[in-house]
């Protein structure tokens, strides 16, 4: 049997070139349109050995993805990525259906149709599948179907595959109709979590309270709150969120129901013994969601948050804290890019072992 070929498009931090990697796919080529994602890919020879480039989708049409990963049209096994559609995050209250990155899954297409690998994957979040999004992804699914493939969809949540964290997906995987009949199986996670948040950062010491990193762990360092939200986090045990502040430190905006307005998780600490909450964008934030550590009077490090989502304890991050927190908080995490990439390939190995 040979080496199983992979490439990543709009491939961020690496999350999803880590996890493929594992799953045993040889990966040609990552690409994404922010330099510092494809200055942290260089900085870790370690795990991404294969070819970066920095490049917009659009750039990669017209035949120079494949010559760029020195490809043949129909030779790659699989093509993975994730095409931002931040109009349909649940972290936006009011997303636009016409946001220009939607229009992303639509490049998206263009490339698996000239690419024409025997599987693609599209990863997003789970309002891409819900009321606005669906236009595009079922638009999306009848074009890939006309290309001569079969579309499975389904959304899991990464805790289910050794993630310590809820991370609910979207997934698509395309199979092309090479055979009569579609061979593909979604991949079988626990029906309880593996890890939780004790198991991932409780070894680690607190962090400078300078806001200088710590010597040992790249990343680990403590943010320095305001006294309105010192006061706010030295109010609430591990666990507990905005709705467990005491009357007078609620700030105004959210006075109103929870179940009206929603963020009810926003001023919280996670819970040692539970996973953590969906690490977002601006995890690094004590008002942005239920970051607080379990213990300590601090939001998580950046260090914290990869750990997380499962990279690597030495990978390192390039970038300010803004676009570093960003890295970390849009990848895939590697274990459950690893579930996923196995799935596609023991897909493929039982079809060689049956021909």
């Amino acid at each position: 049997m040979h080496t199983l070929t992979a490439a990543d498009a709009f491939c961020g931090s690496g999350g999803l070139s880590i996890g493929l990697k594992a799953a045993g796919f040889d990966v040609k080529l990552s690409f994404d349109i922010e330099e510092t994602c494809i200055k942290t890919l260089s900085n870790n020879p370690r795990y991404i050995s294969h070819k970066v480039m920095k490049a917009d989708v659009r750039e990669m049409l017209n035949g120079q993805f494949l010559k760029a990963a020195n490809i043949n049209k129909g030779d790659l096994d699989l093509l993975a990525g994730g095409p931002p559609c931040q109009g349909f995050s649940v972290q936006r209250t009011i997303g636009e259906d016409k946001d220009s990155r939607n229009l992303l899954v639509d490049d998206y297409g263009d490339l698996i149709g000239e690419v024409f690998p025997r599987f693609f994957m599209l990863e997003n979040v789970p309002g891409i599948g819900g009321k606005r999004g669906r236009k595009i992804i079922d638009s999306f699914e009848k074009r890939m179907e006309s290309l001569g493939y079969y579309c499975h969809r389904n959304i899991l949540d990464a805790q289910n595959y050794g993630v310590p964290q809820r991370r609910r997906r979207f997934l698509m995987v395309g199979e092309r109709r090479d055979y009569s009949s579609p061979h593909f199986s979604w991949p079988a996670g626990s029906s309880a979590p593996t890890l939780n948040v004790r198991d991932t950062i409780f070894m680690l010491p607190p962090p400078p309270f300078d806001g200088k990193d710590h010597n040992d762990f790249p990343g680990h360092r403590s943010d320095r709150l305001s006294a309105l939200n010192l006061e706010r986090i030295r109010s609430i045990k591990g666990g507990q969120a905005r709705q467990d502040l005491p009357d007078h430190l609620v700030a105004k905006c959210h006075r109103v129901s929870a179940d009206k307005i929603g963020h009810r998780n926003v001023y919280g600490r996670m819970a040692w013994d539970e996973v953590a909450p969906t690490i977002t964008a601006r995890f690094d934030s004590f008002t942005r969601g239920k970051f607080g550590h379990p213990e300590q009077d601090r939001s998580i490090s950046l260090y914290e948050g990869a750990l997380l989502q499962t990279f690597p304890d030495d990978y390192v991050f390039t970038g300010t804290k803004v676009q570093i927190a960003r890295q970390i908080g849009n990848a895939v995490p590697p274990k459950f890019a690893k579930a996923l990439g196995e799935a596609i390939k023991n897909s493929i190995d039982n079809v060689q072992a049956s021909t």
